[in-house]
């Protein structure tokens, strides 16, 4: 039995939680470049906690230039085990409205200019993503969110799009009617392919902000119309979080479905032909099946 440690990544409106105690923010070196920011630690109802800044304090990153294997190595050196990523979203389904949640099962990763994987040349593993995000998790938000008050909606398929602009109407429409999409962002991908290869259990709250702009009665997306959405949904995000430590516990068990144990037969790399260089950068992520 080990001890559960939770991380939220999100905005900046996520992690002023109310009971927090011992809080501090933390720096943190990671092989992978600097994380998005410093990291505030602390202890909610007994279960310790990590947020992480996304974008950075004040919005720094755009979703291309987020340091998303820095981040994830960041949290796993902080002895993170569960991570709920929060991130606002467009909708493609008229019952998924501005202000609901949708805690996301599974994704498309249309992203392209951002560094996907801790393994390559040197040091090759193939995780599954099968089932990207972890049930255990998920379900922890759900309860969490709908005892908050929240309209969540109990899975659904995540476009991830690269951004920074926001889709065209041909986009847009072939997303919602051909691909079947249900929400459209531009920040978990790579970060749950990451968070599955640094064995950490991942899941994610998709907060909707706007109906993207397949819409007829909508039009284009517009940005102060999220602001002013988003201003809302963290303070849903905050009681949903504030409801989860609790129920997650301090004292962790092994994860049912696996997330903590997806190195097991991932790495094909053989030992003696791992580049040093290379594993010593994966300590943190690969540690314990890489020795």
């Amino acid at each position: 039995m080990g001890r559960t440690k939770l991380a939220v990544i999100g905005g900046s409106g996520i992690y002023d939680i109310e009971g927090l105690e011992g809080a501090e923010w933390v720096r943190v070196d990671t092989p992978w470049g600097a994380p998005s920011d410093a990291i505030l630690t602390g202890t909610l109802a007994g279960t310790d906690m990590a947020f992480l800044p996304r974008h950075g304090r004040g919005h720094v990153h755009s979703p291309s230039s987020v340091p998303y294997r820095a981040n994830i190595d960041a949290l796993k050196r902080l002895g993170v085990t569960d991570v709920i990523s929060v991130s606002a979203v467009g909708s493609f389904r008229e019952e998924m409205a501005p202000g609901d949640f949708v805690v996301v099962d599974q994704f498309i990763d249309r992203t392209f200019a951002r560094d996907k994987s801790f393994f390559g040349p040197g040091c090759v593993a193939h995780v599954s993503v099968a089932h990207p995000t972890c049930p255990r998790l998920s379900t922890a938000c759900v309860s969490a969110a709908r005892g908050a008050g929240v309209t969540v909606h109990d899975g659904g398929t995540y476009l991830a799009m690269e951004g920074p602009q926001f889709s065209t109407l041909a986009e847009s429409r072939t997303y919602r009617e051909a691909w079947g999409c249900d929400v459209i962002g531009m920040t978990n991908m790579p970060e749950a392919k990451l968070a599955r290869e640094a064995e950490l259990c991942y899941a994610s709250v998709a907060m909707v902000t706007d109906y993207d702009s397949w819409h007829p009665d909508h039009g284009e997306v517009d940005v102060t119309r999220i602001i002013a959405t988003l201003q809302g949904n963290a303070a849903h995000a905050r009681a949903m979080i504030t409801a989860v430590a609790p129920a997650l516990g301090g004292d962790r068990a092994p994860c049912p479905h696996g997330c903590d144990r997806a190195l097991d037969f991932a790495i094909i790399t053989q030992p003696d032909a791992r580049d040093p260089a290379v594993t010593a950068r994966l300590d943190a992520v690969a540690g314990r099946v890489l020795g």
